[in-house]
């Protein structure tokens, strides 16, 4: 289930370790456990109940899956660490604009971070530019390792449909602040810019997600926009303003 209070998978450690000494790291191993420990405080803040350590840990694992259509899998293990470091779901806007994560701040932290224990400058900037393409959550196509990275931060969309009703709820507590009008107005313009993609996922070992990802989709479309119109419907009724 998702939750703020999934711990940490041993195996992080080490993978994160890895992806940096692979990357070109200098650093000795206390202080690349120290940066590690640091991210993995971030993804276990109090206010991620979907965009947590449960989230990075799914990434991870679907870039794992997705490896061999990378060029350089260990830059994209780096990127899908960073993709969501900086998040805030405090602003009503947050979830509209971009979910809470802030993939300009997390990019300039993966820069800051990855120079430190001495990642070399042009590989820093491929993680940087990976993160910060996750904005629009669409990969272009010749660059296979944003494709890698955008799909597996994709990969909820195809979950079997209990997980995804989990997902929902997750998305909604997270943004439990948000009055519902406004909540439900902004994912349903989100799910349907998704359902408008010619494709969901562009690597070619992902086609198999994409109709599970589609129905999913689709079903949620429907239940937002009858939920919509009960909003709506009972603002009206009690003489409120409609959102201009």
């Amino acid at each position: 289930m998702f939750a703020q209070t999934t711990e940490a998978p041993q195996w992080l450690l080490s993978s994160w370790i890895r992806s940096c000494q692979a990357a070109g790291a200098t650093a000795n191993e206390p202080e690349l456990v120290a940066i590690c420990r640091g991210l993995l405080n971030r993804w276990s803040e109090e206010d991620r109940t979907y965009h947590g350590l449960k989230h990075l840990v799914d990434v991870l694992s679907h870039v794992d899956e997705l490896a061999e259509e990378a060029a350089d899998p260990d830059l994209v293990r780096l990127a899908a660490w960073y993709h969501g470091a900086v998040f805030s779901a405090a602003a009503k806007v947050a979830y509209a604009n971009a979910a809470g994560e802030d993939e300009e701040a997390s990019a300039a932290l993966a820069r800051k971070q990855l120079l430190e224990i001495g990642v070399p400058e042009e590989r820093v900037e491929k993680v940087a530019s990976m993160v910060t393409k996750l904005v629009r959550h669409k990969a272009v196509k010749a660059d296979t390792d944003c494709a890698v990275l955008v799909d597996a931060d994709l990969a909820i969309l195809k979950s079997d449909p209990q997980r995804y009703k989990l997902y929902l709820k997750a998305i909604r507590d997270e943004y439990a602040h948000i009055p519902p009008i406004d909540f439900v107005r902004a994912r349903l313009r989100i799910v349907t810019k998704l359902l408008e993609r010619d494709q969901l996922f562009s690597t070619a070992a992902s086609h198999a997600w994409e109709d599970p990802a589609r129905q999913n989709l689709v079903a949620e479309q429907a239940r937002l926009v009858k939920e919509l119109k009960k909003l709506e419907d009972s603002q009206e009724s009690v003489g409120e303003p409609e959102e201009k």
